[in-house]
């Protein structure tokens, strides 16, 4: 069952992206990419890690341009940057990997997301009028936001820290549970190895094995 659990989690990353696109399902920030873009790239081998989530949200972006938001495709070009964030996201859970112990995986995860509301949120206080080009106004656009405008960016950013928490914690603890799973029998029950008895010293390119 573990190992099936682990065969599968390709595909769940792409069912949670595409269900998590869906308007209005999760508040607003709230969404499971933070977390699976950086699993995506901790857990899935070669360009699979690149191309599952990236290309889960390339797709669901055109279809809702196209059939819900009633916009062009070439709509899609304003959202560049955030699919360079999203690959640096992924491109730092493959930094840490998968080997690593679950708090460390959880604070890269968390990272990933607190990056993304960083550099997203400096991008619109730089292009958005409304915002003054000062440090007050910098802080303000972390902070409060826009006057009149709802859910503030304090509010933004408690949404994609806890969602990139949740759902990097419960994607790592299933793959640790299946990984636990996937050992052995002989690797859980064989005790230290004993050394050899009155064996010669054997010579390797790296040096002596004793």
């Amino acid at each position: 069952m573990k190992e099936t659990l682990r065969r599968l989690l390709p595909f769940a990353f792409v069912a949670i992206l595409a269900l998590a696109r869906w308007p209005k399902l999760f508040p607003p920030d709230f969404s499971p990419i933070y977390g699976v873009a950086f699993c995506a790239g901790a857990y899935l081998p070669g360009r699979m890690g690149w191309v599952l989530p990236l290309g889960t949200m390339l797709a669901t972006d055109l279809v809702l341009n196209v059939f819900f938001y009633h916009a062009p495709a070439a709509g899609l070009f304003y959202l560049a940057p955030n699919y360079a964030l999203y690959a640096g996201i992924i491109w730092f859970g493959r930094v840490i990997g998968a080997r690593a112990a679950f708090l460390k995986l959880l604070a890269g995860g968390v990272l990933g997301s607190v990056v993304f509301y960083l550099v997203t949120n400096t991008m619109s206080w730089l292009m958005i009028p409304g915002y003054p080009k000062t440090v007050a106004g910098w802080i303000q656009a972390l902070t409060i936001g826009l006057p009149g405008i709802h859910p503030t960016s304090w509010e933004m950013f408690r949404n994609t820290l806890s969602s990139g928490g949740l759902f990097t914690a419960l994607v790592v603890a299933a793959e640790k549970w299946a990984a636990a799973g996937a050992e052995s029998p002989a690797d859980k029950t064989a005790g230290p190895r004993e050394p050899a008895e009155d064996g010669p010293e054997e010579e390797t390119a790296a040096g002596k094995v004793f």
